[in-house]
């Protein structure tokens, strides 16, 4: 008795269930879009319904995304240690891993379909994933070291090795096991838009995929609510295993792009630009090289100059052209508006975690929902809700953008020290006064690492509501691109929008390096 009123206690216990109640309350009553947000009970009653199904869905969904969390996270370990090693090396990589991380997963499963067999199109994109995060942890978590400790390996004959093994990858462990917590909900994502962009016959992503014209909405927020335990419980595993490791919990702040590569600051000019042409033109080699090995023929696979080829050169390049610029016209813009407004709400809720601490336990459950239920299974969700106007891609694009975003401006405006907020409040400043003139400019770095973050995910939100919802723009341009077997448009779209999000994502960095060298800050890598 005494551990439940415990449990009951726990502030996000509590407004969860509270969560549970009016949504059971709403959805008796019909509140929402006339039956869109059916009661808790009607989606449990629709489980038992449909319980035969879910097995097969289930194992195949969390088998294929487990295998690709290994194989990524092994690469994404290995890299970091190469690039703490070979820092050139990292920098050569510089273009790869940014594109890694930039490229909207919706852009190239319909690719990996078309190139990879059987169950590889779902392992692959779940094993990107999870490598950026995990491999930006690593690089954290061995650079910073504490040099005291190598200092004594090394005055006993230790070299870089046995100073990497002794004591820089111990000093990791706590920011590898905070990668693997976030990346863990991201190799469940991967699989399951792999599934849905035509990857197999079994998987949650396939089972919404054939749900979606039935008209049954306890069905789909079944599945959707599936999707979210099993990414959810994927964080908490992690989350769990980083407790027992380390004592206690740890908060890790991820890297939102590369350490800076301060080894060849001294080398010559030739070397600097060989660096820079190399992880320029880095993925287009890997690009071509993939589309070689894989031995797909040309007429399906494209390499960038059969992009080029398709775009510019061919008998109906003009009227490809004129398809992609219309695209683009429908989908940058809501991209843009979609950014500043997530950026916006994660900014008022940072400040609202700051000024009053009891609205953020409230606000946390439905958040956390918002960020472990894949896209795919969120949007035909909204759209029951929303219809498949603007609002629905406004709304998707700010779900996926405002987390992450609220997380790094939390943590820049608690890191401030408490003797700099100690001087206004001598003076008798305000908590909004103290908040405005001390701790927001003090987190201005991370404003701009949040807005490098949301960047390539304010685009992935709108491709995925434009291809589920709205029909129109980048993302129904890939999907027609599919129905109509047009393989050229797919290998277009698929690089611009990945050319897109990285330009956009140096765009910011620049914007962001030129302004903080001005303030005196130092720019959050």
């Amino acid at each position: 008795m005494a551990t439940e009123r415990g449990i009951l206690r726990n502030p996000t216990v509590r407004n969860l269930l509270v969560l549970l109640a009016v949504w059971e309350v709403a959805g008796q009553l019909k509140l929402v879009a006339g039956g869109a947000l059916p009661p808790i009970s009607a989606i449990l009653t629709r489980y038992w319904v449909d319980r035969a199904d879910y097995p097969g869905h289930v194992l195949v969904t969390v088998w294929t995304s487990a295998v690709g969390f290994l194989a990524g996270n092994i690469l994404a370990i290995a890299a970091g240690v190469l690039f703490v090693l070979f820092p050139r090396l990292q920098r050569l990589a510089r273009g790869v891993n940014i594109a890694v991380f930039a490229l909207p997963p919706i852009a190239i499963a319909p690719i990996l379909v078309l190139t990879l067999q059987g169950a590889a199109p779902r392992v692959v994109l779940a094993a990107l994933g999870v490598y950026f995060v995990t491999m930006s942890a690593t690089v954290v978590g061995l650079s910073q070291y504490d040099t005291r400790s190598a200092d004594v390996v090394r005055a006993y004959g230790g070299g870089n090795w046995p100073v990497l093994r002794l004591v820089r990858l111990r000093g990791a462990i706590p920011d590898i096991l905070g990668g693997l917590r976030i990346a863990a909900p991201n190799a469940v994502l991967g699989t399951i838009l792999a599934e849905f962009g035509g990857g197999g016959r079994w998987g949650l992503g396939t089972y919404l995929l054939g749900s979606l014209g039935r008209g049954e909405p306890a069905r789909l927020w079944g599945i959707g609510l599936v999707a979210t335990l099993i990414a959810g419980l994927s964080y908490t595993v992690f989350a769990l295993m980083s407790t027992r490791v380390l004592g206690s919990t740890r908060s890790v702040t991820l890297n939102t792009a590369l350490p800076p590569a301060d080894a060849d600051a001294n080398a010559s000019l030739a070397v600097r630009v060989a660096l820079t042409v190399g992880a320029a033109t880095l993925p287009f080699v890997l690009w071509w090289a993939f589309i070689r090995l894989t031995g797909v023929p040309e007429m399906i696979a494209k390499t960038p100059f059969g992009v080029v080829d398709y775009l510019f050169l061919a008998d109906a390049s003009a009227v490809a052209r004129a398809k992609l610029a219309g695209a683009l016209m429908q989908t940058l813009p809501i991209t843009a508006v979609g950014m500043v407004a997530g950026l916006a709400f994660a900014f008022l809720l940072a400040i609202s975690a700051r000024m009053i601490p009891a609205f953020i336990h409230a606000f946390m459950p439905i958040a956390m929902i918002t960020q472990t239920m894949p896209l795919v299974a969120l949007t035909p969700l909204l759209v029951l809700m929303l219809g498949r106007g603007l609002s629905v891609t406004l709304w998707i694009t700010i779900s996926v953008t405002f987390f992450p975003a609220f997380v790094l401006l939390v943590q820049g405006i608690q890191r401030v020290p408490q003797s700099v907020l100690d001087l206004p409040r001598a003076y008798g400043a305000s908590a909004w006064a103290e908040l405005r003139m001390v701790s927001i400019p003090a987190a201005m770095p991370y404003l701009f690492a949040a807005t490098r973050l949301t960047v390539p995910r304010a685009l992935l939100g709108v491709m995925i509501a434009e291809w589920l919802a709205t029909g129109t723009g980048l993302g129904n341009l890939l999907n027609q691109s599919r129905g109509y077997l047009d393989y050229g448009m797919i290998w277009t779209v698929a690089s611009v929008s990945v050319c897109l999000s990285v330009a956009f994502y140096y765009a910011v960095l620049a914007v962001e390096r030129r302004v903080l060298v001005k303030l005196g800050m130092q720019v959050v890598e």
